[in-house]
């Protein structure tokens, strides 16, 4: 997206990763949200100086591959070993639809994100979060399970990323920032995700000093009253007071770590304030955006949702845009691309600008992810992690939790490289489940124990991480 303060003839770009089209962008209310982010006028920002434009980060990093004599492709030996291309490895080929373009996956047996939740517990109340729906016992992550995970996790031949999140506040353990720097110790990027109310001049000061690479914080509203009816217990001015002064220590500090990035969770109540949202994350130094819809774990939020055309089509005709370099800031064009996006309302297609992949693909599959509950069960994603109930259309749908063993008793390689466990990344990836978000017809659709086509437990055919409908940083 442009912003109207950038300045001409300078290179900038923030990367935003927005829910896919199935994120029902053919709303005129939603798609005149995204519009009139592209044409607002320069502002002055929320601590009253004048907001200043940002290099860019560095582009994406491209190299070639070769075709040897005998037909194999050769890849460089630095992009094999990132992505997991080791002999023997499988990897998915996708055609782009121009059938010029070919999209190639992770391979299944590539571990490169260790999502690690250090509790469950957190210091404020969220309208959004699964934790008011169930009774489990707050636990936090010991010492003795995390050193056997870091242990581990040194012992691999690739350190894979680490994220301190789940779904608990990290920054609600008394040692994060230790065990921070203990990974970061054994070479592993660490990225954190935090309310941001708990980020006070001491902990900025440690989180920078340990090494963290990226920061996530949670803001669903641009406003007091609109963050409060969503944050319970938290408040806005506190949380910028906080990332302002992270931004300040870290040009004090002349530090370019931690990065921010700013995650919007989008519902009914509160989309209006998205384009508000990313002026101030822009104005606060933010180079990453993640808008994921809400997870509707009651039937008040299931009334909040913004997808419920595209979780009832089948199979829709869809229709891709390439949208050449043009001036989004120009009224005219923003615009016509808000009619774009509202065709799709007056006919039985959607059209699609390149938003994430959506529709029958796990994101913690692409991301060659595993999820490690506080007390060291290992599960495929982090929706695995807890028991807990969604709402699918009309239809309450309990996940169940499913771990394939547990870091106190296995190393994590080992349970990755299980045969329960490579196989169930093999069904994910082909994605052979049936298709209960949008069929709803039977009583399979109430839990994920199985499904219609025998898939057994865990079934993901009503996983709305899965139809692209929900999203993690």
């Amino acid at each position: 997206m442009g912003h109207p303060m950038l300045n001409a003839g300078a290179m900038y770009c923030i990367h935003i990763r927005i829910v896919p089209a199935y994120a029902r962008l053919d709303n005129d209310r939603i798609s005149a949200t995204v519009t009139r982010y592209l044409i607002q006028e320069p502002r002055m920002n929320h601590v009253g100086t004048e907001a200043m434009p940002r290099p860019a980060p560095s582009p994406s990093h491209a190299t070639h591959m070769t075709v040897a004599s005998d037909g194999s492709i050769v890849v460089p030996p630095e992009v094999a070993r990132r992505f997991g291309l080791v002999p023997g490895a499988a990897a998915r080929i996708d055609i782009a639809p121009d059938g010029n373009t070919l999209s190639l996956r992770r391979p299944i047996s590539s571990l490169a994100q260790v999502y690690v939740e250090l509790t469950n517990g957190c210091n404020i109340d969220c309208r959004t979060c699964m934790r008011n729906v169930w009774s489990l016992q707050t636990g936090f992550m010991d010492d003795e399970t995390f050193e056997r995970l870091r242990v581990q996790i040194a012992e691999m031949p690739v350190t894979p990323t680490v994220f301190f999140g789940g779904f608990g506040e990290p920054m609600h353990h008394p040692k994060t920032t230790e065990y921070i720097r203990a990974m970061r110790e054994i070479g592993a990027e660490v990225d954190l995700i935090t309310n941001g109310t708990l980020l006070s001049e001491q902990r900025v000061d440690e989180l920078i000093d340990a090494g963290l690479r990226r920061i996530w914080v949670s803001l669903d509203g641009a406003r007091p009253e609109s963050y409060s009816d969503v944050r319970l217990g938290a408040s806005l001015p506190l949380v910028l007071r906080n990332l302002e002064r992270l931004r300040h220590r870290k040009r004090l500090l002349s530090r370019t770590k931690p990065e921010l990035g700013v995650a919007f969770v989008a519902m009914d109540r509160n989309i209006g304030d998205l384009p508000e949202v990313v002026r101030i994350g822009l104005d606060l130094g933010a180079e990453h955006f993640s808008v994921s819809n809400v997870l509707p774990h009651n039937q008040e939020l299931n009334g909040q949702t913004l997808y419920d055309n595209e979780m009832a089509r089948w199979n829709p005709r869809r229709a891709d845009i390439d949208l050449a370099r043009i001036d989004l800031n120009d009224p005219r064009v923003a615009e016509a691309i808000r009619g774009v996006l509202s065709a799709g309302s007056r006919t039985r297609g959607s059209v699609d600008l390149g938003f994430s992949p959506a529709g029958n693909r796990c994101p913690f599959v692409d991301k060659g992810s595993v999820s490690v509950r506080w007390d060291g069960s290992v599960s495929a994603c982090l929706a695995l992690l807890h028991t807990h109930t969604y709402y699918v259309g009309e239809h309450a749908r309990t996940s169940h939790e499913h771990s394939f063993g547990s870091v106190t008793d296995q190393t994590l390689t080992e349970i990755w490289n299980s045969p329960e466990y490579v196989d169930f990344r093999r069904r994910l990836e082909e994605f052979s489940f049936s298709p209960c978000t949008t069929c709803r017809s039977c009583e399979r659709i109430e839990e994920n124990r199985d499904d219609c086509t025998n898939s057994g437990h865990p079934a993901c055919g009503g996983c709305l991480w899965a139809q692209g409908f929900i999203r993690c940083p």
